[in-house]
């Protein structure tokens, strides 16, 4: 097999990589020789790929190349990918971008991880992160700063900010990152990717949380597939969701297929602006050719819809759970009575049963998954001072927790899918946020507008 051949199939899909390996086009172990060659070609300036296991990588595909030629067909067997450093592989350091947890090694892999390898796949690595998985930026104190392949001077977004850049560069075909405040939906979005938050519940958090934690539910939290294409991240759902180990002994999941197969079908709810963030000009004016589109291909199109929450009111519960989900294993935790967070919980069920009704009437919503494109890296270490401009004015930082907060409250899957590029040259990506546990209609609807609008483009250079 030629280096030219095996590093162009490190440019198809993960699906398409897999099929591949099974045709015999390449081999696992030469495939994942030419995804290390790639990493450390490509990665200097971007610093995605901060932690490397390249030699076991190398170990695990002759074995998955034994494993091929006995004929066996696993989801994923041979595909060389990487995955967020605040999921524990075993052996590999977790330390959620924190000096505090320098030293610190897995000693088992995370529930994901365990299922990403007993589908067949090779971990290379693992990809940066912001301290405690707690920015907009993948900058921290023990890896250094992640830049975005588009723009070297702009964040990749965070927390999954290592793996969205890892994927734009196509140094890996799939990721698995995390998502309790856009995690995984906005660096998916500045870096021009896919990435799926899943209904909540449906994919364990075991094996991430900060070290020394178990790594139990957590409120608001989940764990999920990014990717290059729609496609890609229904393969990677396939594999990592269904319940605990030793839940399964009771019950399964069983994920419904799409509501529709016809873009034409869908009832299509579009919002483009939120009463607690600004939305820029260029986002807006994407979602506007997007609804057209939509409406010229025969979807029904409604800009508003009386049975929408109170999208302020909810946003404050969001917060009020987020802020005590985030405190978890930091120095300076968030207290609050019980009565109040079991307050929030109620609050959280209403705000769940109105969406079940927005879903009766509409089968996805459509809005954006930040109010801009990638910005440049902020210095600012004090985030109360930190702002974004939006539209020729400041606006408050973490104000744009309230487009990936949408569905975080009410547990509903939302896909981010990229579908322009902005007059700066950066990616301009939207959400389509689903029915609870209706993931696979997020992400088939994701790949309607991918056909549409063209999907990933390589950035410049890569």
């Amino acid at each position: 097999m030629s280096e030219t051949l095996t590093g162009d199939l490190l440019d198809l899909s993960a699906g398409e990589i897999v099929a591949a390996l099974a045709a015999g086009r390449a081999s696992a172990a030469e495939l994942a020789d030419a995804a290390i060659a790639r990493i450390e070609a490509r990665d200097g300036p971007l610093n995605a790929v901060v932690v490397r296991d390249f030699e076991r990588a190398r170990t695990a595909a002759r074995a998955a190349d034994q494993a091929l030629a006995r004929g066996d067909r696993r989801p994923l067997l041979g595909l060389p990918m990487t995955v967020k450093e605040s999921h524990e592989v075993d052996g590999l350091p977790s330390t959620w971008g924190s000096p505090a947890f320098n030293g610190w090694t897995a000693s088992k892999d995370a529930v994901a991880v365990q299922r990403l390898k007993a589908a067949g796949a090779i971990i290379l690595g693992k990809t940066n992160v912001p301290p405690f998985l707690a920015d907009w930026q993948s900058t921290n104190p023990v890896y250094g700063r992640t830049c975005n392949p588009w723009d070297l001077s702009r964040t990749p977004g965070g927390s999954s900010g290592g793996s969205a850049a890892a994927l734009a560069a196509r140094m890996t075909p799939l990721e698995v990152g995390s998502d309790i405040g856009g995690s995984i939906r906005v660096p998916a979005a500045f870096c021009g990717v896919f990435g799926h938050k899943p209904s909540y519940g449906i994919v364990p958090l075991r094996g991430h949380s900060p070290p020394g934690l178990d790594g139990g539910p957590i409120a608001l939290a989940v764990v999920g597939p990014m990717a290059r294409t729609a496609a890609d991240l229904d393969l990677g759902l396939g594999v990592l969701a269904g319940p605990e180990p030793e839940e399964a002994r009771g019950w399964s999941l069983r994920l419904p297929p799409p509501r529709h197969t016809a873009l034409a079908d869908h009832r299509v709810l579009v919002l483009d602006h939120h009463p607690s963030a600004a939305t820029d000009d260029a986002i807006r004016q994407a979602i506007d050719r997007v609804a057209a589109r939509l409406e010229a291909q025969g979807a029904q199109v409604a800009r508003s819809s009386d049975r929408l929450p109170d999208l302020a009111a909810q946003h404050r519960v969001y917060t009020g759970l987020l802020n005590a989900a985030m405190s978890r294993g930091s120095p300076a935790g968030t207290t609050l009575n019980a009565h109040d967070w079991m307050n929030l919980q109620d609050a959280q069920l209403a705000y769940r049963r109105q969406w079940d009704g927005v879903f009766e009437a509409f089968d996805v919503v459509l809005t954006p998954a930040f109010g801009t494109v990638a910005f440049r890296h902020v210095d600012e270490p004090d985030n109360s001072k930190r702002v974004l401009r939006i539209d020729g004015r400041d606006t408050g930082y973490f104000d744009q927790l309230a487009w990936p907060a949408l569905a975080l409250l009410p547990n509903l899957p939302a896909t981010v899918v990229p579908v322009d590029v902005s007059p700066e040259g950066l990616p301009v990506a939207l959400q389509v946020v689903g029915p609870y546990l209706e993931d696979r209609t997020a992400i088939a609807f994701a790949g309607h507008l991918e056909r549409e609008f063209g999907g990933y483009r390589p950035p410049p250079g890569y």
